[in-house]
């Protein structure tokens, strides 16, 4: 197994960044303290959960979306976000990408937030990222609608 892939997706929510801080207090208030319980959550049950403070359902639709990547490849939660992020929205994107347009799309988003410093993936790690995707494939077929 990569070292990349977590074998227990049930792990705590990580303490997120300040920016997601409001998202943070509502879930955990919730009692939604793992990233296996955020990924099995609805558009509704969001919407309710952004109703109930300053959260925002755009913000938690985003952390629901790197639970779920998460969910169906097996990768950590910084590289989902990273994903994300570069315009991978989910594991069947992952999974149809190919290794070089993944390698451009992540370099490209590195080197905007980063402004030229941070490394960038190679096509092996972007093919991992994408093997990864294709493996979870069938425990994404249960995931529930938004």
């Amino acid at each position: 197994m990569s070292p990349e892939r977590r074998s227990d997706q049930a792990d705590g929510l990580p303490r997120l960044p300040p920016t997601y801080r409001h998202e943070q207090e509502v879930l955990e208030a919730a009692g939604i303290r793992s990233w296996s319980r955020l990924a099995a959550l609805a558009d509704r049950d969001l919407d309710r959960l952004s109703a109930a403070g300053l959260a925002t359902a755009a913000r938690l639709r985003r952390l629901r979306g790197q639970a779920r990547m998460m969910a169906e490849t097996g990768l950590p939660h910084e590289v989902a976000a990273l994903l994300l992020h570069a315009g991978i929205p989910d594991a069947a994107s992952l999974a149809a990408a190919r290794p070089q347009d993944l390698v451009t799309q992540v370099g490209r988003l590195r080197r905007r937030l980063f402004r030229g410093a941070g490394g960038t993936p190679d096509l092996q790690q972007a093919r991992s990222w994408i093997a990864a995707a294709h493996s979870g494939r069938i425990r994404s077929q249960s995931r529930p609608p938004n």
